[in-house]
């Protein structure tokens, strides 16, 4: 029987946060922990580490959600591999890369757990994967979106499992383009995934010939966008795109609604938008809206078979990063068993060597620089009259191919890729 965790906030040492960061050298911080890590047992348990916002503005989209979508992968497993047990230990970052920094050192040098995932918040999301990569651990970004994850920042030991914020602009971005949005103004979220979102949704309307008349930053966890719904409306510009996500988001558009903005002419763009975000929302205020997904409840018979199990357990409909959480963990287990040890450099390759085939992904896989490549949809938002119920607010409109969703390696920032003739290949 599966024992499930609850670890909360646990302090790490000055040394471990300095390694993350860089401000130590590996060699001495290496001397430094290895009096202070015991080493993993054989017979001991595997453990696996949600590392995720259960408090704040993200905890819709993943929080404790996620924590459910690993329980119900590891159970499905059968809760042990290799003869040891599989446990979950589940902890609140607080949208903060210290003290995410801090639990999974901590996790890593004093828990034994071998794998972070989840990571909500890019900034928490990409100091962990310098941490993952320092202790030799993996990580898996499911809940993070910015690009640079499997871009400049990208690591051996991490894997960018659902979306990242260059498939969000293929997808919304390109789409309103093709649509006649040819001018935008972005309302970002002054972190590294709202910069990196309005960077490279920029790229694409640039690169179709049109134009970005500017820009406005907020801080996390606003509650007032007023002056920046101002400044985009005063802009003239054709579409407003929201490079914000969760609470932030869902605060612009029901403020958007209340200035009449789109009554107006002008239309927004919610470049990350989660199922959470319409049911947060109502369909009578989110009608219209296209987004882009990894994953929808309604999709297929194999898609509401896990929802319907998720819903039972949550009472909730699993956002796409709940889902792909259940998908990452049951393929590192997967490949823990066939490859018959735990070290990050083989289960890695393995991870890698095998093709990914679930309820969620067909035919995925790990590209060298830790993207998965995975087939992508574009939704709109239905009205509350195409509605069936409550959850029924999709209807997809397209699908975006695995190969166009990623960024070329040829344009890759990633050291890990190879430059050579083939770096044009997906």
């Amino acid at each position: 029987m599966m024992k499930l965790v609850s670890h909360g906030f646990l302090a790490a040492t000055a040394a471990s946060i300095a390694l993350a960061f860089g401000t130590l050298s590996w060699p001495a911080a290496a001397q430094t922990t290895a009096t202070q890590a015991p080493p993993a047992q054989a017979t001991g348990p595997i453990r696996i580490g949600v590392l995720t916002d259960l408090s704040g503005s993200l905890a819709d989209l993943s929080g404790s959600g996620s924590v459910e979508a690993v329980k119900m992968a590891v159970e499905d497993f059968g809760a042990t591999v290799l003869g040891r047990p599989v446990e979950v230990l589940s902890a609140d970052h607080q949208n903060k890369a210290d003290i995410g920094v801090q639990i999974a050192a901590d996790w890593y040098d004093n828990k034994n757990v071998e794998v972070v995932i989840d990571l909500p918040n890019s900034a928490v999301m990409l100091a962990i994967q310098e941490l993952t990569r320092r202790k030799n651990k993996i990580v898996f970004g499911t809940a993070g979106g910015s690009s640079d994850f499997t871009g400049k920042a990208c690591s051996p030991n991490g894997i960018h499992w659902v979306y990242d914020t260059y498939a969000l602009a293929a997808g919304t971005g390109r789409t309103m383009v093709k649509q006649g949005g040819d001018s935008w103004y972005f309302i970002t979220l002054d972190y590294s995934f709202g910069l990196s979102l309005e960077r490279d949704t920029a790229a694409f309307v640039t690169g179709a010939g049109g134009k970005v008349l500017g820009s406005a930053r907020h801080p996390l966890n606003s509650a007032d966008f007023s002056s920046y719904l101002l400044q985009a409306q005063a802009s003239g510009a054709k579409v407003i795109g929201l490079a914000n996500a969760g609470g932030d988001l869902i605060n612009t558009v029901k403020q958007a609604a209340e200035f009449g903005i789109t009554k107006q002419g002008q239309k927004l763009a919610g470049l990350l938008m989660f199922l959470s975000d319409i049911h947060a929302l109502g369909l009578e205020t989110a009608q219209g809206l296209v987004l882009t997904e990894a994953f929808y409840w309604d999709q297929n018979e194999e898609t509401r078979a896990f929802s319907k199990r998720f819903f039972e357990r949550t009472g909730r409909m699993p956002t796409m990063v709940q889902a792909g959480n259940y998908g990452a963990i049951t393929h590192y287990l997967k490949a823990v068993k066939a490859a018959g040890a735990i070290d990050a450099p083989t289960v890695m390759k393995t991870m890698r060597d095998t093709p990914i085939n679930d309820f969620m992904t067909k035919n995925g896989r790990i590209r060298e620089d830790g993207r998965v490549l995975r087939d992508m949809y574009l939704f709109e938002v239905k009205t509350p009259a195409e509605s069936k119920g409550k959850w029924d607010y999709y209807k997809q409109l397209g699908i975006i191919a695995a190969a166009e969703a990623a960024r070329p390696l040829a344009e890759s920032e990633c050291p890990l890729v190879r430059k050579s003739a083939d770096a044009g290949k997906p």
